[in-house]
């Protein structure tokens, strides 16, 4: 790689590592995957790095390369993982700690979600994306982004966990 191309993407990722890692995070469910996962995305773009600058948005294409690299990583075999719904040690239900306890069941609802619909929820409500970025991200129409939308919703509305939370700006604890 030129030395100019190898200045661009140690800048890209230098900007861009928090924001992709927290997106993974939110599509794995845990921190360490998440890691992982934007580094294999990440090592996919550097090899392809020419093509990745000259995207219209590269930010999207690496992006688009960690949801692939997620799905690949439900085709692999590999030990099963239970997550939990809640850590086996509960911290004090104090103020302090609701943002935390919102943040555990909200993530707990997103890991029971199946892969597609998960992608497509964090990148839509999360990432705030509109339908039609997630749908050239996933490589879907917007049609189906909709209906993956509305049924992952309807699913996290039914977690038990998230029964107490309320939207923010509607006298909930957010």
């Amino acid at each position: 790689m030129q030395a100019e191309q190898e200045a661009q993407f140690q800048e890209f990722v230098r900007a861009r590592w928090s924001h992709l890692v927290r997106t993974a995070y939110l599509l794995t469910g845990d921190a360490h995957h998440a890691e992982d996962l934007t580094q294999t995305a990440l090592a996919k773009a550097y090899r392809s790095w020419r093509r990745v600058a000259r995207a219209d948005h590269p930010e999207a294409y690496v992006r688009r390369m960690l949801v692939s690299c997620n799905s690949d990583r439900f085709r692999k075999r590999r030990v099963a993982e239970s997550l939990t719904a809640a850590p086996p040690e509960t911290a004090g239900r104090e103020a302090g700690y609701a943002g935390v306890d919102e943040r555990g069941a909200l993530l707990g609802a997103l890991a029971q979600l199946p892969p597609k619909q998960r992608a497509v929820v964090v990148m839509r409500y999360w990432e705030d994306l509109s339908e039609g970025e997630v749908a050239e991200v996933l490589g879907c129409s917007v049609g189906t982004v909709k209906s993956q939308a509305s049924k992952g919703l309807a699913k996290l509305r039914t977690y038990p966990g998230l029964a107490r939370m309320t939207p923010s700006g509607q006298g909930g604890s957010r």
